[in-house]
């Protein structure tokens, strides 16, 4: 099976300080709809996996974040792209759950659903978390520069020499595609 796994603020969509917290607040990173779609194309699955702590800690309630989904659903349906799935951890950091990253707990869980192994399963992130969680299963961690991504970057040097760095999700799906067709 052929997949990628994404984090949703900062890769898919521009993160603000406040989270997302309605539709009107989810506006797509440029290229983002498009790589996507592109993936589908090549006949990928797309999961996303996303903390959102907001539920836990009443910002805004499951229908608000069923709505900003449907939201990116809808502008992906607009170019024939689509995701297979949204897996969120709705807990903070003080509930001590085993989902929210940098926990592996939804990573294991679609690889439970799916019933696939997550080595190398290219796991796109714009936080220390998103990467850290890819790690602990064996994944491939790659860190964009949007969203959160040039902080980490500079309050992380060395992971220059851990994990695949790209400008956004757009260029990591081009290079990822263009490797797949390069023979090793």
């Amino acid at each position: 099976m052929k997949l990628v796994l994404l984090d949703r603020d900062g890769v898919i969509n521009h993160n603000n300080t406040e989270q997302i917290r309605n539709p009107d607040a989810w506006l797509p990173i440029e290229g983002s709809l498009e790589a996507i779609t592109e993936l589908n194309q090549h006949g990928y699955r797309v999961v996303i996996i996303s903390n959102q702590s907001g539920i836990s800690l009443g910002l805004f309630g499951v229908n608000d974040l069923h709505a900003i989904h449907q939201k990116m659903h809808d502008a992906l349906s607009k170019l024939g792209g689509h995701v297979d799935a949204v897996l969120y951890c709705p807990h903070s950091n003080s509930d001590e759950c085993s989902c929210r990253k940098p926990k592996p707990g939804m990573l294991h869980d679609v690889s439970k659903r799916l019933g696939i192994d997550l080595d190398k399963v290219p796991v796109v992130g714009d936080s220390l978390r998103d990467l850290q969680a890819a790690m602990a299963v064996g994944a491939q961690p790659v860190l964009v520069r949007t969203g959160k991504g040039q902080d980490t970057l500079e309050e992380n040097p060395a992971l220059e020499k851990q994990v695949q760095i790209v400008d956004d999700l757009a260029d990591f799906v081009e290079k990822f595609l263009e490797s797949e067709q390069t023979p090793t």
